[in-house]
């Protein structure tokens, strides 16, 4: 396919390469700083049919976007997923570098061959922690073997594993080193990542959950030494490698360091809400446009007039004792 001749390019002259599309607000998990136990979940006839976020990727790919990530919800929960995974794997290496997902990989011992046989080439895996207890009580209705199931499938049909870990205090923070030796181990890289205000998630407490990682950081270089990498993938993770053991690790920092002035991404929700900021509630509807033609330009003129108006960056702020820039909306409504 030929791209469109002009790039999308944002005011702050951010070419907008990356894509994360939520195909489904469902999830099989309730994990806890993601969503409220008891989920009112979006009407299915709210949501873009399958066909239409093929339209809708295939629109942003004609665009500029290089790299596609499928999220949630959880994504392979959703009915008929696998047929939108093949349709976007035509466009590898007619405009699209890479097509991914992240998951919490409850589904992975069914899916992992189908999608590397769609030209997935890693994934990013959710897991908090390898204490089943530990696991059942973040996850609510998750179970830890099921996981590790998952990932083992992944990894036996050649897919790289990514493992993302929500940094939470009195939680999984005495697990820090358990969960660097065990990626080690299996090969995997390892992000842990700052809670984010997302949602109402009613008895839980943001701050009681709240682990910056720079104090992770410090404890990590108690035990290894840590050296900086100058490496970005193109998502907000920065890195930095294990001189002892050659491991990665990426830290995802929106509260302590905050990573807007290389931000190459907007986000797509299952409903068709473009969000230009994970942190914004600025949004631009694209299900209107794309049901109201067939004709591709009403469109693409409206993607252009969001990442017209994309922020310089979010407003997370942890400090003070209080929750700053939180975002009404939950997680599982705009896609990890």
């Amino acid at each position: 396919m030929t791209h469109s001749a002009a790039p999308l390019i944002d005011p702050f002259a951010r070419p907008i390469t990356y894509l994360r599309v939520s195909v489904t607000d469902r999830c099989d998990f309730r994990c806890v700083y993601c969503m409220a136990e008891h989920m009112q979940f979006l009407p299915k006839a709210e949501l873009l049919t399958l066909e239409e976020l093929d339209r809708l990727c295939t629109a942003f790919i004609s665009l500029g976007v290089r790299k596609l990530r499928i999220t949630g919800g959880e994504p392979l929960v959703r009915r008929g997923i696998m047929g939108f995974f093949r349709g976007m794997s035509r466009h590898l290496g007619a405009g699209l570098d890479e097509l991914t997902l992240t998951t919490n990989g409850s589904q992975l011992a069914r899916y992992a061959a189908e999608l590397a046989d769609c030209g997935v080439r890693r994934v990013n895996v959710s897991l908090d922690t390898l204490d089943a207890d530990k696991f059942a009580a973040i996850t609510r209705w998750g179970r830890l073997p099921q996981v590790l199931e998952g990932i083992r499938a992944a990894t036996a049909a050649g897919l790289k594993v990514k493992i993302n870990a929500v940094a939470l205090k009195g939680v999984n923070d005495g697990e820090l080193f358990d969960l660097v030796r065990w990626c080690g181990e299996e090969g995997h890289d390892l992000t842990f990542i700052e809670v984010m205000p997302m949602g109402d998630l009613g008895a839980e407490d943001r701050l009681d959950q709240y682990w910056p990682l720079s104090d992770l950081r410090a404890r990590l270089a108690e035990r290894f030494t840590l050296i900086d990498l100058a490496e970005r993938t193109g998502g907000p993770a920065r890195y930095l490698r294990l001189a002892e053991t050659g491991q990665k690790i990426g830290l995802i920092t929106p509260l302590t360091h905050n990573f807007c002035e290389s931000c190459n991404r907007v986000r797509v929700t299952c409903t068709g809400e473009l969000f230009m900021c994970l942190g914004q509630e600025d949004m631009k509807d694209l299900r209107a446009p794309l049901r109201a033609s067939a004709a591709d330009a009403p469109l693409h003129e409206a993607i252009r007039a969001a990442i017209a108006r994309k922020p310089k960056g979010h407003d997370f702020d942890y400090s003070r004792q209080g929750v700053g820039g939180q975002m009404s909306r939950h997680m599982s409504h705009t896609g990890g």
